[in-house]
């Protein structure tokens, strides 16, 4: 997984956790929800980019 990559689903997290707390913090449920949702999202992203990686070594390997 390239660096960009890495940075780019932290940032997302880092953003859906702040939604979720000032959702919370505001009663408002439907922020809070969107920003589990985002961190979710990143999540699922960053296991692609794992299997991605994982593919990549598998096939290097056999370069070999």
């Amino acid at each position: 997984m390239s660096s960009g990559d890495k940075a780019q689903n932290a940032a997302e997290r880092g953003l859906g956790k702040a939604k979720e707390a000032l959702g919370n913090a505001s009663d408002d449920e439907d922020l809070a929800a969107e920003g589990k949702s985002d961190q979710a999202k990143a999540d699922v992203k960053d296991a692609g980019e794992n299997v991605k990686d994982a593919a990549g070594d598998v096939k290097d390997a056999f370069k070999r």
